[in-house]
């Protein structure tokens, strides 16, 4: 596995450290009714959620990641309040089957109510680019956080995409917003990385990421890649969203195979089982 020689071999969050000798796998649990492939299947439900969160933790789940607002292309924001409501209470019920939790959000005050029910990773589209949000992840004293890159917002950031070569841009931009949450004193074992694949990104653009993803490395993090269901992977394959399985799990182990730490999908049970064959071949 292809790595930055100076990157943690641990992700340091709330309650657990992650071992990253091995790739671990984040489930994605969408308590949303619009995201782009499962919203509405466990919007408002919390015993449904807590179902989906038990079901991916038995297909091999390592971390368990909420979101209670869709960041599909175009999707509009979700107020604190309701954002609030189809979060905490499922976040309240996960953090006792004593697993490691990520939220999905952007907002400081989403984060620091999940974090003060137990919550161990915050998983933020925007890197802590919205007022308050790097200090509400720098006065928590142990959780983990994942930066992720966005080019403009998810209203237009498909109307407008990025230019160019990007990884250079990616690369600063991630690098900047590390460099500044450690200036807060945040240890960077408790960082990791995402390229933000799809958002604000061309077709050709996602691909690139992946081709040359060892050029992200000289940024001394983990990283998370993102490519679940993506609409890249149909715009190559042809295939609708719920037809992405196959794509899906090629894509994040060609991630892993070249050097990325974590894999956020839908599918866990057949992510895990390539991961298996992948790690395999390799002993």
């Amino acid at each position: 596995m292809a790595s930055s020689a100076s990157a943690p071999s641990v992700w340091r969050t709330a309650r657990f450290a992650l071992d990253l000798s091995r790739p671990q796998v984040m489930g994605i649990v969408n308590v949303t009714p619009d995201s782009f492939s499962d919203g509405g299947r466990h919007a408002g439900q919390v015993g449904g959620a807590l179902a989906h969160c038990e079901q991916l933790l038995s297909e091999g789940a390592d971390i368990l990641d909420i979101g209670g607002e869709s960041t599909r292309p175009g999707s509009p924001p979700v107020p604190l309040d309701e954002e609030m409501a189809r979060v905490l209470p499922v976040v309240r019920e996960a953090v006792r089957l004593n697993v490691p939790i990520s939220v999905d959000t952007y907002k400081p005050q989403v984060m620091q109510a999940v974090l003060d029910l137990g919550a161990d990773i915050v998983n933020d589209i925007w890197a802590l680019r919205q007022p308050g949000a790097a200090g509400v992840v720098a006065a928590h004293p142990s959780c983990g956080v994942c930066l992720m890159h966005m080019h403009r917002d998810p209203q237009t950031m498909q109307q407008t995409p990025m230019q160019g070569d990007v990884v250079g841009e990616v690369l600063s931009f991630l690098q900047r917003a590390a460099q500044d949450l450690q200036s807060l004193g945040v240890d960077q074992a408790r960082i990791v990385l995402d390229a933000g694949i799809g958002f604000g990104k061309t077709v050709e653009q996602n691909f690139a990421l992946l081709a040359r993803q060892a050029e992200l490395f000289a940024a001394p993090h983990a990283w998370l890649a993102g490519w679940s269901r993506k609409s890249s992977l149909g715009a190559v394959t042809g295939l609708p969203v719920q037809e992405r399985l196959g794509a899906s799990v090629a894509a994040a182990l060609l991630a892993v195979d070249r050097g990325a730490r974590i894999v956020r999908v839908h599918d866990v049970r057949d992510t895990v089982a390539a991961l298996k064959v992948w790690q395999a071949a390799r002993t």
